[in-house]
């Protein structure tokens, strides 16, 4: 999990990413694709897959490292996390997102409202999970994802 913490504080740094306690990493590995490097098992980029409802997912924590931007690293752990949506019978995947032309390159089309209805709305206010407050839009987390594009695609 070290490792996984040193690549994403880089983003968080940069403002890029929310910054997620240690423990919440721990508590959400199970989400989780790891990219290693071959030669050396460095892990060199990592994405979670985070269910919020039936058919409705969210990609989160997607970092890749500096030193192999641009090699297709972002790629491949997006389609694994695209894969395990598809295996999960989810069929909408939301992300909150500056990387823009990145999602698009996969389908994600960016959106204006939270895409629920009012009856799943509600049940999604009873989650204590950060991230789904920041996919309702709710104002305690605006500060935070102020900038960010809201992008969903239909599997």
């Amino acid at each position: 999990m070290a490792s996984v913490r040193r690549l994403l504080d880089g983003y968080v740094r940069e403002g890029i990413l929310l910054d997620k306690a240690t423990v919440t990493l721990y508590e959400d590995i199970q989400e989780f694709w790891i990219a290693e490097r071959d030669e050396d098992a460095q892990v060199i980029g990592c994405g979670a897959l985070h269910v919020m409802w039936e058919d409705l997912a969210e990609v989160r924590t997607l970092a890749v490292d500096h030193s192999v931007k641009g090699a297709g690293v972002g790629h491949q752990v997006l389609d694994k996390l695209l894969q395990t949506a598809g295996w999960l019978g989810v069929r909408r995947v939301f992300c909150l997102t500056f990387e823009v032309d990145f999602f698009a390159k996969h389908g994600f089309v960016e959106i204006g409202e939270t895409p629920v209805d009012g009856d799943v709305y509600s049940e999604l206010l009873r989650s204590y999970d950060e991230g789904v407050a920041e996919f309702l839009g709710l104002e305690r987390v605006k500060p935070n994802t102020l900038g960010n594009s809201r992008m969903l695609l239909h599997l």
